[in-house]
């Protein structure tokens, strides 16, 4: 007959298989949480991410110089007579047409003189007519000697002095005439009137500085220079034209708040010699300013690009990103799996990058849920389109 066990033995046994039960249970379990977590992971759909379809367009060599604005025609109005100043007709900052009245100055000293100019040329004119009838009749009887050679050489003078009196006084009566043409002063072109320097009321004179500033905006004139050595391979370059001004090229300009103007330019000057201090030639390009919006003296971009162009890709600027390896994209391949591509990118247009390398037509970019993917993962890729002037992103009108 065996002995049995003893109280306490028997209780370790069993507490013993019961842990042991236990571990096995929740290891179990375990396992079947792994592989439902495993299942989950494995049914998750692709993230969805916006691409934008590489395009291409015609762009040429293009250069960037930081240029200055000028007036296509500006003048200083200045007081050609003294005196008071009488009338004000227009208000600062407007615009004033060619011929248009814009100052009066009091013309009552004027009016004077003119009359008395007048006065005189009549005065002057009799005492010549008289003069030449004296020698008409001195010299019929100079012939009969009832006067001496001598009477008749002083009738001569007379009458030669009187002629030229008569000339003076009428120079006199056209510079009386001025005097009080010049007391009212015009535009002598259209354009934007400045600030008057001096107030109704104002002794001036010829003496006295600009009443205001008058300019014409329209067109704009832009100044930028050009480093010598790059001038003399450019002329090089283009030595079947007469002067750099003749060479085809497509100018735009950059104003200082970013945007693109409106307008293209031509080149209008260059000029006939290097600048010895500076080691640059000035050049000068014009552009049509209807709204006026490009003011004399602003600092401005000047974009000059040839028209010999070839096609490139061009990607939005929302794409692009850096690292320390340099700028790069995240390309969708045909098998939606996400690649980084390295660029090398050109100027920029509006909010496009030219791609000059790593980019080719009709491949698709991520524009939109760049922080849900990394290399090698699959996406579900929505094509967008993208505005090139402003990049704003949109969906995709399909027909």
């Amino acid at each position: 007959m065996s002995v049995p066990l003893s109280l306490n033995k028997y209780n370790k046994h069993i507490k013993s298989r019961i842990i042991h039960g236990a571990l096995i249970t929740s290891f179990a379990f375990s396992l079947i949480a792994c592989g439902q977590k495993e299942q989950v992971k494995k049914s998750a759909p692709p993230a969805a991410v916006s691409v934008y379809q590489i395009k291409t367009e015609k762009v040429g060599n293009y250069r960037e110089f930081v240029a200055r604005t000028q007036a296509h025609q500006e003048a200083e109005i200045k007081a050609r007579v003294e005196g008071e100043l009488l009338l004000r007709h227009f208000n600062e900052g407007a615009f004033v047409n060619e011929g248009q009245a814009l100052l009066e100055i009091d013309p009552a000293e004027y009016k004077a003189g003119l009359v008395q100019a007048q006065a005189d040329l009549k005065s002057k004119q009799a005492g010549s007519e008289g003069a030449k009838r004296d020698l008409k009749r001195g010299k019929e009887v100079a012939e009969k000697g009832f006067i001496s050679q001598s009477d008749l050489d002083k009738l001569t003078t007379n009458a030669a002095q009187t002629a030229a009196s008569v000339k003076a006084a009428e120079a006199a009566l056209e510079k009386a005439k001025l005097n009080l043409s010049y007391t009212k002063i015009v535009a002598p072109f259209s354009g934007q009137i400045g600030k008057v320097n001096y107030n109704v009321g104002n002794i001036i004179g010829p003496q006295s500085n600009a009443l205001a500033t008058l300019t014409a905006v329209d067109p704009i004139y832009v100044n930028f220079q050009v480093e010598e050595a790059d001038y003399i391979t450019y002329l090089q370059k283009n030595k079947n034209f007469k002067s750099a001004a003749e060479v085809p090229m497509d100018l735009a300009l950059r104003l200082p708040n970013n945007s693109e103007y409106g307008q293209m330019g031509k080149l209008d000057f260059s000029d006939t010699k290097i600048d010895q201090g500076t080691g640059t030639v000035e050049l000068r390009a014009v552009f049509a300013n209807p709204e006026g919006i490009v003011l004399p003296g602003l600092f401005v971009t000047l974009i000059v690009e040839s028209q010999n162009k070839k096609n490139m890709s061009l990607v939005p600027q929302a794409a692009v990103q850096e690292n320390q390896q340099g700028k790069f994209v995240l390309v969708v391949s045909n098998d939606n799996k996400v690649i980084t591509r390295h660029v090398k990118l050109g100027r920029r247009i509006n909010a496009m990058w030219v791609v000059e390398s790593g980019l080719k037509e009709n491949e698709r970019v991520i524009i939109e849920g760049l922080q849900k993917v990394k290399q090698g993962v699959e996406v579900n890729p929505i094509k967008k389109s993208v505005d090139a002037m402003t990049g704003v992103i949109s969906t995709l009108n399909v027909k």
